[in-house]
């Protein structure tokens, strides 16, 4: 029998209604594929409850919550101290996801930059790392997110990376992590495939951002964590690696990232 990947999908929102209500299914299908570990993603602080009930209930999944940048004028302003308090949960392992979107959402970009500087003081604040959104506004974030690191030093994921080189290379610069998503798996995503091949293999981690952008063969159908499998599969060559070895190295990059999420599986 062929031995599975150790593989992690770090970024899923298994609460979202494409996923809700077969989680105990999704989440075998994750393990079957390799998917061992998943982060599950609240966007709107006031679904944290569900979102934690799901952590709490399966041992293969953690969580974090924060604010969406596209949601940021419609929700109330959290605090650091809120965000805080919620970190004090075990199965809590990262701020936000947070950031800016200047696509869709760029009439509220005031208080998507408020918010990311909320974000930004809670994730010095807790130690845990915080997960950006970066949409259209490349310039602003790296500014943002370098004013923050002058002040005090944090830890950063740039989830489903998919901006330009430059924002590639100031996250680089800063210690950040990029997330390489099911979009760098798209036959014509070969400008984002070279931006991480550039990048040292210590700073990749994998997800999926489901229930969106799965990769191919599942292209425009409901994405899950057990697709990660698949964009591990198709970038793995891009590094010259097995798809073993690359899993064991994106895995071994979460678990320095997201130390608490490997502390606790150590544990189990």
């Amino acid at each position: 029998m062929i031995p599975l990947p150790d593989l992690v999908d770090s970024h899923c929102h298994l609460d979202f209604p494409d996923l809700a209500g077969e989680t105990p299914e999704v989440i075998a299908r994750a393990r079957a594929a390799g998917v061992n570990r998943m982060v599950t993603i609240c966007t709107r602080l006031k679904h944290e409850p569900r979102v934690r009930a799901i952590a709490e209930a399966h041992a293969e999944v953690f969580y974090a919550a924060g604010t969406h940048p596209m949601s940021a004028a419609e929700e109330p302003l959290v605090s650091v101290q809120e965000l805080v308090a919620l970190a004090r949960n075990t199965r809590f392992v990262g701020i936000g996801e947070s950031g800016l979107d200047y696509h869709y959402t760029a009439e509220s970009k005031a208080i998507q930059q408020t918010s990311l500087r909320i974000h930004i003081e809670a994730a010095q604040e807790t130690g845990l790392p915080l997960i950006i959104h970066a949409r259209g506004a490349d310039e602003d974030v790296e500014a943002i997110l370098a004013e923050g690191m002058k002040n005090r030093p944090y830890t950063c994921v740039m989830h489903c990376f998919s901006s330009g080189p430059r924002l590639a290379e100031a996250a680089l610069e800063m210690g950040f992590t990029l997330s390489i998503s099911g979009i760098a798996a798209f036959p014509k995503s070969q400008e984002l495939r070279d931006i991480f091949a550039k990048t040292p293999l210590d700073r990749l981690i994998l997800e999926t951002d489901s229930p969106y952008l799965a990769p191919p063969p599942y292209r425009g159908k409901r994405n899950e964590p057990s697709y990660v499998a698949h964009t591990a599969t198709a970038m793995a060559p891009v590094f010259g690696l097995s798809l073993e070895d690359f899993a064991a190295q994106t895995t071994a990059n979460f678990d320095r990232l997201f130390t608490r999420a490997a502390r606790s599986a150590k544990a189990a």
